[in-house]
């Protein structure tokens, strides 16, 4: 079956990916009127304009998307369809994990974060090398606030060189930006 797919065009293999991501969709729709924030849910005078300003600022840079609480909402959505939103709830998990200030929850956070997604066959384990994920798991030892640093600049580096320029090209965020 696998020679079968390399012998296809390359824009059959688009629209088929194109396909799967609107299905995917499909199968979010109540949370997209919720989460994402279509003009039903967000056309509120100054709120409206604030968030179709974002929206149009999401494809400057992955960065301005991070800032953003519905710019975050919206990519989760897009990663749920392409099965990935794991990579943006480790890098979040992360995020949080740095405000922890007391020692013993620090600690115990860390194990969790680490468990869930960073140790070999975790329930929702994230992309990293070997190399990563030992450091990591050696950077628990004497938890901090920095521990899981290079884990989270992996994944963060693969959601904006790999999701990051597919969810710009979803449906989704064309329809948001024709919206904006």
């Amino acid at each position: 079956m696998c020679r079968g797919l390399a012998t296809l065009p390359i824009t059959c293999l688009e629209r088929a990916k194109d396909l799967k991501t609107r299905l995917g969709i499909l199968l979010h729709k109540p949370e997209l009127g919720h989460r994402i924030g279509t003009s039903s849910t967000l056309q509120l005078g100054s709120r409206w304009r604030d968030s179709s300003r974002d929206v149009l600022e999401w494809r400057e840079s992955f960065d301005q998307l991070l800032k953003s609480k519905s710019g975050v909402t919206a990519f989760h959505t897009f990663l749920k369809t392409e099965f990935s939103e794991e990579n943006l709830d480790f890098w979040l998990a992360c995020e949080d994990f740095k405000k922890t200030r007391s020692k013993t929850k620090l600690a115990s956070k860390a194990n969790r974060i680490f468990e869930e997604f960073v140790q070999s066959e975790a329930p929702r384990e994230v992309n990293i090398d070997h190399e990563t994920r030992e450091i990591t798991r050696k950077n628990l030892s004497g938890a901090t606030s920095t521990c899981f640093n290079e884990a989270q600049a992996k994944t963060r580096t693969l959601m904006e060189k790999d999701s990051y320029p597919r969810f710009l090209k979803s449906a989704s965020y064309q329809d948001m930006t024709k919206q904006a």
